[in-house]
């Protein structure tokens, strides 16, 4: 998002961790997240009403009472009230308003996580599950198609996922698959865990090594990573054979290895030139 929108972005957040800390609103966090990804897929759907909805030119009283107009009774007031403050910020696009309406959606779905003590095996559970679609190409494609109806896949994923996992990843991970948004099933769900860490300002770390990390190394390589990224950090550690020795750690898009296989590529690079 460009700075307009991602200035309304934060405030916009600010506004939903005042409702969902909400004792009276606490025990619906579930439902506003799953109304506002209703609200995502009218709007995706919908192309003049997102253009009303995020035109600058038009008032923001005009905006919110359009929202009312059509969310009233429909879903619960939070959920208009949260819509209704997303359209009054400015936004630089279209997409960009219902993007931060995706976000809200999903940062709903953490705190009801977090609420219920849930949040560590969610972050785990969203990591987990985009590694497993990524070793197994027949169910990322099963997920992925867009001639499969969202009904399939839905009963798809209960039925290698149901009581194995939180309710709230069951719920992302299939709102991830039905309704991709023209990203890959991969970023979504690498998205959706990185605003799970974000509930506890933490850095995500996807550390892959050839072998098991104690609990002292993680430890001590958490620390590490604290101390140089200025965030509690969380680990997501891979099995990945292909490491010969050390180790590779990437945040975001910055990658740090020190692993044997990256040491000879770049010595090989230096004797070719």
């Amino acid at each position: 998002m460009r700075g307009t929108s991602r200035a309304s972005l934060a405030e916009v957040k600010q506004r939903l961790a005042e409702v969902v800390d909400d004792a009276a609103s606490r025990p619906q966090a579930a439902t506003i997240g799953d109304e506002l990804f209703a609200v995502v897929h009218l709007l995706d759907q919908q192309h003049g009403l997102r253009r009303a909805l995020a035109d600058p030119a038009k008032p923001a009283a005009e905006k919110a009472a359009v929202v009312g107009a059509l969310l009233d009774g429909q879903v619960s007031p939070a959920t208009v009230e949260l819509t209704a403050a997303a359209v009054r910020l400015r936004w630089s696009g279209p997409r960009d308003l219902v993007d931060a309406l995706d976000q809200l959606a999903v940062a709903t779905l953490v705190a009801d996580a977090e609420a219920e003590g849930q949040l560590d095996d969610l972050e785990d559970e969203l990591f987990r599950f985009g590694r497993v679609v990524a070793a197994e190409p027949g169910l990322r494609s099963a997920l992925s198609d867009a001639a499969a109806s969202p009904e399939r896949k839905r009963d798809l994923l209960t039925t290698l996922l149901g009581g194995k996992v939180t309710q709230q990843a069951l719920r992302l991970i299939t709102e991830a698959a039905q309704h991709p948004r023209g990203r890959s099933l991969d970023k979504n769900l690498d998205d959706y865990a990185r605003l799970a860490a974000e509930r506890r300002q933490r850095v995500v770390a996807v550390v892959r090594t050839a072998t098991r990390l104690s609990d002292e190394q993680r430890r001590r390589l958490a620390a590490a990573l604290a101390a140089a990224y200025g965030h509690e950090v969380h680990l997501n550690v891979v099995l990945d054979p292909g490491v010969t020795g050390g180790l590779s750690v990437q945040v975001g898009d910055e990658v740090i290895d020190g692993t044997v296989a990256t040491r000879l590529a770049a010595v090989r690079r230096r004797l070719a030139g």
